[in-house]
Order: structure tokens, then C-alpha cells, then sequence
């Protein structure tokens, strides 16, 4: 077992206790609870029908840990309801790329699996193949905006962040991490850093 997987689990636990956290977004979907760990045959049977390897980080979260629920935004979706995308092709220079769903296999490009519900069309998704294996991205599958990849290593890193910003009671506009000093400002909107 990752040494990180008890941690992150004490962590999560005291995270609605804390006082002077930061507000998470939509964070009353979820109310920071985690829906049953995931069988290792289930998981199996996932990747084997979608014919992936699931990164190691996320499938020691999804087996060690929960199978859904708390997590930045709507929280992280069960399993059955993840879907394989592609990032979209550069088009112009300097404009974003978005994500496709239709067809990801046929494209021959990297995959990529959406985890969490962001709303609207907004995803964040984790690498599936390719050279941004494990990592996390938020971005918009009409391509408005981003894509953003995160600095985290892996799965278990970025969710470490997120629980770890939300004690230190910060900012975090990648995140839709709210501060109570952000919240108690009258221009709250425009003080918040892009990350």
C-alpha cells in the first residue's frame, strides 16, 4: 500500500471540522464523504472492457480509498459513469484545446478518463495513455478554456493538494477554492489568484 493512502484518509476525515478551511466548490454534493472502496475485480472489469490500464495513483484510490464522492467540484464520479475523451487537435496558436467523447479509440490519439463533474462542460480528467499518463487536467470540452495541467505528480498528489489548501484556508481558482478572508471581502471576485 502507498504510504500516502492512511494520510490522505486522516486528512479527509478532519477536513469538515476545521473551522477556518477554505469553501470548496459544490462541496455540499458530497459533504466530504467517500462512496465504498472498489473491488479489484470491478476495476479489472473496467479497464478490461475499455481496454486501459487505469493509472496506478488513481486505482489505489479508487480501491484503497473510495470509489466516488469527496473531491473538488461535484466530486469524483463511480466508476461506470467515467468516460474515455481525447484532447482536441491544436488549431490556432494560442487558442485552447478542448475534449472530445465521441469515439476516443478511433482517433489514435492519447485518452484521457473524465472523473469529476465540473458542470456545464467543464471536465477534469486524469491521463490514460500518452505522456501525460497519471496526470490531472481541468479543462472545457468545447475548448473555452484550458486545458490546465496540474503540476501534481499523480492522482494521489493532486488530491493531497486539494485537501491541503482547503486546511491552510487558501485560494485556489483551479481548484474553486474559496478563503474565509476571500468570502469576507466586499470584492471577493477580483482577489482571487488564477493558479
Amino acid at each position: 500500500m502507498d504510504p500516502r493512502i492512511p494520510h490522505l484518509r486522516r486528512k479527509l476525515a478532519a477536513i469538515p471540522f476545521q473551522p477556518l478551511r477554505s469553501h470548496s466548490f459544490r462541496e455540499e454534493e458530497h459533504e466530504f464523504r467517500l462512496g465504498p472502496k472498489l473491488a479489484e475485480a470491478r476495476v479489472a472489469a473496467f479497464e478490461a472492457e475499455h481496454d486501459i490500464v487505469l493509472p496506478a495513483a488513481y486505482r489505489q484510490f479508487l480501491t484503497q480509498i473510495g470509489g466516488s464522492g469527496a473531491a473538488p467540484f461535484y466530486g469524483l464520479m463511480p466508476l461506470e459513469r467515467c468516460s474515455l475523451m481525447v484532447m482536441n487537435p491544436r488549431g490556432e496558436p494560442g487558442t485552447p484545446r478542448g475534449f472530445d467523447g465521441r469515439e476516443p479509440k478511433a482517433h489514435g490519439r492519447d485518452l484521457f478518463l473524465h472523473i469529476i463533474e465540473m458542470g456545464c462542460t467543464d471536465v477534469c480528467v486524469i491521463g490514460v495513455t500518452g505522456p501525460l499518463t497519471g496526470r490531472v487536467l481541468i479543462g472545457n470540452s468545447d475548448g473555452f478554456w484550458g486545458p490546465n495541467v496540474s503540476s501534481a505528480t499523480d492522482f494521489l498528489d493532486w488530491y493531497e493538494r486539494w485537501l491541503n489548501h482547503m486546511s491552510a484556508g487558501r485560494d485556489n481558482r483551479a481548484l474553486e477554492l474559496t478563503s474565509p478572508r476571500l468570502r469576507a471581502h466586499p470584492n471577493r471576485h477580483r482577489l482571487a489568484p488564477k493558479i
